[in-house]
């Protein structure tokens, strides 16, 4: 400015008073010449994310598909206060970028379709005290046009877990869809013949008969037309699974419900740009209304009564009353429950079991025999044989049958 000043003509006073500094300043800059601006390099100042890098080394080393939205939050919980875009470029170095191909995306109006698959995870429970590493399968239900998720994990793919998932998932959604599409899988599709012609399970379409839902096979080797429910089994590994650890089933349910109702189901969707919750509020009333009566499925079987009181259903065992007489009685399942019926005479009711190899015996069955007087009769002295009456040897006949002793 004072050179500039000076070239304008004003005189070394003029230019003082002008900037404001002493003339012998102005002086001093004209004698030394125009010179390049000198800065000195700025102090280092530590990133906010500095002291949370080796955390994020280490979970990324561990679970490498961990999400960005997921460690942001347990970096958060630890005291991290800086923005979710420092994540994303730590974890852009340490990890390098997957290239995916482009791919076609369709979208289906409000209330027409919901898509259903299963997928493997594998954890090992706490309460299992052996450690023993289980296979779990996730049964979702997502709808196609708000993408809102339904989820349960199941111990097996059986029919009677398939039906009461989506008896559960359209009690959840308050509706079902016109159409439900599904992959090869053996519950679903029966078979197909040369022509094409698909051939669904019966039972299967007798409940989606119910909720007024058809279902749809999509093509073979065409996985990717089920997009909006097998892209989710990746974000709930990444998102919710991976890292966590659970005591049972029930304890792995209800993390899972929590993490879905607050977060999978709370959160901006990428594709729509909306909320999934508010986008599915949006979309409920175009799904089919609920049946008034409730569905209810019956498939009999009889079974053979173990010698302590048991039957085998789906590889569990449930519990008879200790008065049954009959040998084989009748069962009935249904997708909540199951029936057990001596002569056409309903005689126990127990929730089915989740899993495999359990048993529940109903404390009812099990009734403790009172003491009978002719039990306590005493000893006979030493050498002699007590005389009884016909009742005694009778009650014992009695007690060994209601004990499954041989006879």
């Amino acid at each position: 400015m004072i050179h500039d000043l000076k070239r304008q003509g004003l005189s070394v006073s003029a230019i003082a008073r002008k900037v404001g500094v002493d003339r012998k300043t102005v002086r001093k800059q004209l004698a030394g010449g125009i010179k390049p601006p000198s800065y000195r390099p700025r102090p280092d100042v530590p990133r906010l994310i500095e002291s949370f890098e080796p955390y994020l080394r280490e979970r990324i080393t561990l679970f490498p598909e961990l999400s960005g939205k997921r460690l942001l939050r347990e970096i958060h919980a630890m005291g991290y206060k800086g923005q979710y875009t420092m994540v994303t470029d730590f974890l852009r170095e340490v990890r390098p970028k997957q290239l995916q191909p482009f791919e076609r995306r369709f979208e289906t109006p409000a209330g027409r379709q919901a898509q259903v698959d299963f997928a493997q995870f594998r954890t090992v429970f706490t309460d299992d005290p052996s450690g023993t590493s289980r296979i779990v399968w996730l049964f979702s239900m997502v709808l196609g046009h708000s993408r809102w998720m339904w989820a349960r994990f199941c111990s097996t793919q059986d029919l009677r877990t398939v039906m009461r998932c989506h008896i559960d998932a359209f009690a959840a959604m308050g509706g079902a869809p016109s159409e439900i599409l599904y992959d090869r899988m053996k519950t679903a599709v029966v078979d197909e013949d040369e022509e094409g012609i698909v051939r669904y399970n019966r039972s299967l379409v007798a409940l989606l008969d119910h909720y007024g839902a058809l279902p749809r096979a999509c093509r073979p080797y065409r996985a990717k037309t089920k997009g909006k429910v097998e892209r989710p089994f990746r974000y709930v590994r990444q998102d919710f699974f991976l890292g966590r650890t659970f005591r049972n089933m029930e304890d792995l349910n209800a993390q899972f419900d929590a993490w879905r109702t607050t977060i999978a189901n709370a959160r901006l969707h990428a594709t729509t740009g909306q909320i999934v919750a508010e986008h599915f509020a949006q979309e409920r009333p175009s799904l089919t209304s609920l049946p008034a009566i409730a569905y209810s499925a019956v498939l009999t079987v009889e079974r053979r009564i173990s010698h302590e009181g048991m039957i085998s259903v789906g590889g569990n065992l449930y519990s008879v009353p200790d008065a049954t007489r009959r040998r084989i009685v009748e069962v009935q399942n249904h997708p909540r429950e199951i029936r057990i019926f001596e002569d056409r005479v309903l005689i126990a009711v127990h929730p089915v079991l989740e899993g495999k190899n359990l048993r529940r015996i109903d404390p009812q069955h099990r009734k403790v025999v009172p003491a009978d007087p002719i039990w306590e009769m005493p000893e006979p002295p030493r050498g002699q044989v007590i005389k009884r009456p016909l009742d005694f040897y009778g009650a014992v006949g009695d007690r060994m049958a209601r004990q499954g002793a041989p006879r």
